[in-house]
């Protein structure tokens, strides 16, 4: 293993990590930013100040700082660097270097995949809610950040962007902050604030950040959308993702009345809905009024409608991912996809197998809210089958699958078949509910599987 993560991977004393939170506040906050102003260099420049061994925290989500990481991974006489970030939407020019550079995922994207299957990065187990504690405590505070800011207002203080739910923390608790100052990063409200004088270097440049167009649905993504879209009340909280399900979901949602949105992401999908005043958060008990989020991801068209708005408050993952916070809303609406669910009700979202493909995100921290909500309904979704026609309802997971969502947890499951709530049922009848909504062409052979599992000859009535 790397020395720097073998330097890092030591548990700090209580008293240090008070030290590093209380030094790091201090520097960092709205009200106690440092008197001296940043030097405006090169990027070449910028990232001349970072030294071998360091853990550098990477912007994620589509606020990925590409001119930084370009120079970052020029830098050939850098060894045993770390990275630290969530998915990045953007390509990571430094890990075609692995002999210098390791990544450390908190969220494994399509783009690591590879990294971390070649042994070329790793992915650290962690909810989302939890990822600020573990730099706040010192425990995983990165030495160097690198950032994607909006420019500065009339009184210094620049903002987050698009992403905030990380990257907070990370301004919070790093040593070093090198910025992009960016005029087409979105100027957010919210926790988002940090003023100009905080950074040690900043690079002026006007690039855009990614963007992600909404695609097509498929006629099974569509069937999904709607059978959840029954389950909806009006005046839901709602927590959706980013993708083809979330939007169908939403477009089924146009003749509800006073919706709310306090979830960790959201892209284009809830933008007519805000716009229509379906989404009006009326009734939540968290930020009424305000839709809650960490991060967006999305088109041109979101970046816009986010920039400036003070209908979205942006906050870092500890508070939006809190399951108390989230269950404190009426009618929360949890909606989560998955890789495969066993006929017992546990529920695989981050691994085919050994292979990882994703992470918790922040799936069991909404699933377990929603479930601590009055009224609130947890739902996990997925196609009936993969690609290949195989069934994504089995007997049992595949050896080295990842249990995300625990049959504990889990309540409601929906697939293109329909829509079944486990909460409260045995074995037996968990099996049958499951299966009644499987492809029908699988359903007889899982139907076996679980008489030879439980020794019964037929469900009881």
């Amino acid at each position: 293993m790397l020395s720097a993560l073998k330097r890092h991977a030591n548990t700090f004393s209580a008293s240090a990590a008070a030290r590093v939170v209380a030094s790091s506040w201090q520097r960092r906050t709205l009200l106690a930013a440092r008197a001296a102003t940043p030097d405006v260099v090169s990027a070449e420049e910028a990232v001349s100040r970072i030294e071998s061994g360091s853990r550098v925290y990477i912007h994620g989500a589509a606020c990925v700082p590409t001119r930084l990481l370009d120079a970052l991974a020029a830098r050939d006489d850098l060894t045993d660097m770390e990275l630290l970030h969530l998915h990045l939407e953007a390509a990571n020019p430094c890990t075609a270097h692995p002999d210098r550079f390791f990544s450390n995922n908190l969220f494994v994207g399509a783009r690591e995949r590879r990294n971390v299957a070649n042994g070329q990065g790793s992915y650290i187990p962690v909810f989302l809610s939890e990822m600020p504690r573990l730099m706040r405590s010192g425990r995983l505070a990165p030495d160097v950040a690198l950032l994607n800011v909006s420019p500065p207002d009339k009184h210094g203080f620049v903002t987050l962007g698009a992403e905030v739910a990380t990257a907070l923390p990370a301004v919070e608790t790093a040593r070093t902050l090198i910025a992009q100052i960016n005029p087409n990063v979105p100027r957010t409200r919210g926790s988002t604030f940090v003023p100009l004088s905080a950074f040690d270097a900043v690079v002026h440049t006007d690039d855009p950040i990614i963007s992600a167009a909404p695609g097509p649905m498929t006629e099974v993504e569509e069937a999904i959308g709607r059978h959840i879209a029954e389950l909806i009340p009006d005046g839901a909280t709602l927590q959706m993702g980013i993708g083809a399900v979330p939007n169908a979901v939403l477009a089924c949602l146009t003749n509800h009345k006073h919706l709310g949105c306090h979830t960790e992401m959201w892209s284009d999908g809830l933008i007519p809905l805000i716009e229509s005043g379906v989404v009006d958060n009326s009734l939540k008990t968290y930020q009424a009024g305000r839709v809650v989020t960490s991060f967006v991801v999305g088109s041109q068209k979101l970046y816009d409608f986010v920039d400036d708005n003070p209908q979205v408050l942006f906050q870092d993952a500890s508070v939006t991912n809190n399951p108390v916070i989230i269950g404190s809303n009426p009618r929360v609406v949890a909606i989560n996809s998955c890789v495969a669910v066993d006929i017992t009700g546990q529920v695989c979202s981050d691994s085919v197998g050994t292979y990882q493909v994703s992470g918790v995100g922040g799936q069991v921290d909404f699933e377990r809210g929603a479930a601590l909500s009055d009224g609130g309904i947890p739902i996990i979704c997925m196609p009936s089958t993969n690609k290949n026609g195989t069934s994504k309802i089995v007997p049992t997971l595949a050896p080295g699958s990842g249990v995300v969502t625990t049959r504990y947890h889990v309540h409601w499951v929906v697939t293109e078949y329909g829509a079944v709530n486990l909460f409260g049922l045995n074995y037996h009848q968990r099996a049958k509910a499951l299966i009644s909504i499987a492809h029908p062409d699988h359903r007889e052979e899982l139907e076996r599987d679980a008489f030879e599992r439980y020794n019964i000859d037929a469900w009881r009535a």
